[in-house]
């Protein structure tokens, strides 16, 4: 028999045809995510899982399915996923490192140009009709870009990504992450500082960094007071990392001059979120990844790394590598 993996949602054909040569698929062909009890249900009798960001993988779903032996999620993080119970279980957890990275970057430095140049706003003005001086020498100023500060939290791939296109604009870039990247520092020209002197210096702020129990809420209203009345804020990691009762507070009283936002602390972004109602901030709903090349590619790449598990192989996108001292791979195979 070949093994029966189940597929949360709707994915990309590439990925789902690919699953299809070597597994049994049960898919839910449904844009939204599955209900928790739908997930319980579906997960009994499987040997791996295919999941996104949108589904907790946590120890009452693996207990569910004695038979499970991977769980293959189409993102880079993998704060929805249990890691250290899977990794005592003997799960083998396959993500999507790097596919993303210049994507993501792309949309982070779209919303660094969008909200200094206040782009979200004029073209709100024409729509509405309130455009009514062809020019003005004050209408619509906003924020350069080119030769300002930007301070990057966390300089892992997207971040270093951040920071090369930062370079065409002739920034000076400064960084701040738990480890020092002496060999990108070189590289990219970006320069080291702890994080309040690089909140106090930089223009421009873009985070990216994981969501753990270290970085939630890693700026709030301590840290949105350090930074200039004219800086701007970009999220595109993940929402918890900003408070984002104290942004509302930090954009309503000027304490910084705006903010890109695309991811918050819940998603979709309820429609009475004060955020909303803000002039100085640009929204867009948690499409860092959202190209069709990219997301194709993530989607083929957790279908590739949950197959190589199956097949008794070691794939690069393996998260937690040390499961594989609790249960090697070729106890795992099965194609």
């Amino acid at each position: 028999m070949k093994p029966i993996v189940y597929v949360t949602r709707t994915i990309p054909e590439v990925a789902l045809a690919l699953l299809r040569q070597y597994c049994e698929v049960i898919y839910r062909d449904e844009v939204p995510p599955p209900s928790r009890e739908e997930i319980l249900r579906s997960v009994e009798n499987v040997d791996a899982i295919y999941c996104t960001l949108n589904e907790r993988m946590d120890k009452e779903i693996m207990d569910t399915s004695p038979r499970l032996k991977v769980i293959g999620t189409m993102s880079v993080g993998v704060d929805h996923i249990d890691v250290e119970y899977a990794t005592s279980r003997g799960i083998y957890i396959v993500y999507t490192p790097g596919v993303l990275t210049e994507t993501t970057a792309d949309l982070a430095f779209a919303l660094m140009l969008a909200t200094a140049r206040r782009v979200v706003e004029g073209d709100r003005m024409i729509r509405e009709g309130r455009w009514k001086l062809a020019w003005a020498p004050t209408m619509m100023l906003g924020y350069d870009v080119h030769g300002k500060k930007l301070g990057i939290i966390g300089l892992g791939r997207i971040g270093a990504a951040v920071a090369r296109r930062a370079k065409g604009f002739n920034m000076k870039i400064y960084y701040y992450d738990i480890m020092r990247r002496r060999e990108l520092e070189d590289e990219l020209g970006v320069e080291y500082m702890e994080l309040p002197q690089l909140l106090k210096e930089s223009d421009f702020i873009s985070i990216h960094v994981p969501l753990t129990a270290e970085t939630k809420h890693l700026i709030s209203e301590k840290e949105l007071r350090m930074m200039k009345p004219t800086a701007i804020l970009i999220n595109t990691s993940r929402g918890p990392v900003v408070d984002e009762k104290a942004l509302v507070k930090a954009l309503r009283e000027g304490w910084i001059a705006g903010a890109g936002l695309d991811v918050f602390e819940l998603e979709p972004l309820p429609a009475d979120s004060p955020l909303i109602e803000l002039p100085n901030v640009v929204l867009t709903p948690h499409i860092g990844s959202a190209s069709y090349d990219t997301r194709n590619r993530m989607a083929e790449y957790a279908a590739e790394g949950i197959i190589k598990v199956l097949k008794g192989e070691e794939p690069e996108n393996l998260y937690n590598r040390e499961v594989v001292k609790i249960r090697p791979l070729h106890s795992v195979k099965m194609i």
